[in-house]
């Protein structure tokens, strides 16, 4: 226990706190069983362990434990809380709980066994409560920890502070918004910055080695994440690499499965599986028709690339201005929001509003008549009427 918490309060004391994240103060901490899911780099830990620092400073009533430290004894989870418990402590923090075989009946014991005890844990955006050998579904409340919004990327650079908007309210009042943010900061000097680096918060340890680090972050996800949550065999891993290299350099991708699966050398359903693999690692999105159902094997109307930020590591080659756009908006949308395709327009949110992206000269014939629609205008500080600035969905978390 003492070489734990020797461990704990060495990464408090490196801890940065000169950025905070709003998403902190949307999570009911006092739940007694809380999960952090998210894409490896979005900042899971760094969010952790500020939390820590804000509620319990050098106390040692709360304990970060990281699993996915080779010093840390694999023993029993349950044995190492009764032990937390009988010393005082009240939090129990295990950072990247699926590397821990059993995580799941461990959870469920704990919270079973020690009602006094609260438990935050962390977990890759692939881990599915439902799916371990106990369900916690009913137990945890889970919350999503996305990569920074573009709003975010500003507050870091800028060091200013900018309020978040409800998308009703920026659709509504996107003249007022944009007018009030655009005197303190003009948008397009930072814009093309965070579609290059601005997803993945790690770009603040060096933006020259950011590109390598993303790759090394995909590298892990495919080889590491995918493979161990879903029990694939490592000789089929290749498969998804260059699956994921195909809709890369094709994005948005029309997916012709029959011609997918020959290139890859593959069963169709077994390239849909893949697919949704590639999605729930947050490594790409895929846009289905609204009203047709979900299901694993129900073929995507579109595929994007989870955020622009993967557009320029995966490809060498000249990214298309639309694709860019039309990524950077479903990225920041449908961290809130549900986005399906739509026969007119580009994107159909929540069921009821339909939005076309373009650049300047973008007109409204393809929505015209279309009730509830907006267009999402690149290029532009200020809108009027239904056309809205682009970079202000960024705004939206």
């Amino acid at each position: 226990m003492d070489q734990l918490f020797d461990f704990h309060f060495s990464l408090l004391s490196k801890i940065n706190t000169s950025f905070r994240r709003d998403f902190m103060d949307g999570i009911e901490w006092d739940e007694r069983l809380i999960g952090i899911m998210g894409a490896r780099g979005v900042g899971k830990t760094t969010f952790l362990l500020q939390h820590i620092t804000e509620k319990y400073g050098k106390s040692r009533k709360c304990l970060y434990v990281s699993l996915d430290n080779i010093s840390f004894n694999r023993g029993s989870l349950v044995s190492l809380a009764d032990d937390f418990v009988k010393k005082g402590g009240e939090c129990l923090v295990f950072d990247e709980i699926h590397k821990f075989e059993t995580w799941s009946q461990e959870l469920k014991n704990i919270y079973d066994q020690f009602p006094e005890l609260h438990v935050i844990f962390t977990g890759s955006s692939v881990l599915q409560l439902n799916k371990g050998k106990a369900d916690l579904s009913r137990r945890a409340v889970q919350y999503n920890l996305e990569g920074l919004s573009f709003r975010e990327f500003l507050q870091i650079e800028t060091k200013m502070k900018f309020e978040k908007y409800s998308l009703q309210d920026l659709l509504k009042n996107h003249i007022s918004i944009s007018s009030s943010i655009t005197r303190k900061v003009k948008p397009y000097t930072y814009f093309e910055h965070y579609l290059r680096y601005g997803f993945y918060p790690y770009y603040l340890q060096g933006k020259s080695t950011y590109p390598s680090k993303l790759m090394s972050t995909v590298a892990l996800m495919i080889e590491v994440d995918i493979p161990y949550l879903n029990q694939i065999e490592l000789k089929y891993i290749h498969k998804m690499k260059k699956l994921l290299y195909l809709l890369a350099i094709s994005v948005p991708f029309n997916p012709n499965m029959v011609k997918l699966a020959e290139s890859l050398e593959l069963s169709r359903n077994t390239v849909f599986q893949y697919m949704q693999y590639l999605r729930d690692a947050d490594l790409i999105n895929l846009l289905h028709a609204s009203g047709a159902g979900y299901s694993m094997l129900q073929k995507p109307e579109k595929v994007y690339l989870h955020n622009s930020n993967l557009m320029y590591a995966l490809s060498s080659q000249q990214r298309d201005t639309g694709s860019m756009r039309e990524t950077f908006f479903y990225n920041q949308v449908s961290a809130l929001h549900e986005v399906n395709a739509t026969a007119k327009g580009d994107f159909l949110v929540d069921g009821k509003m339909v939005f076309e992206v373009g650049g300047k000269g973008k007109t409204a014939k393809q929505i015209r008549n279309v009730k509830n629609a907006y267009l999402a205008i690149d290029g532009i500080e200020h809108g009027y009427d239904n056309r809205i600035p682009l970079w202000l969905f960024g705004f939206l978390y």
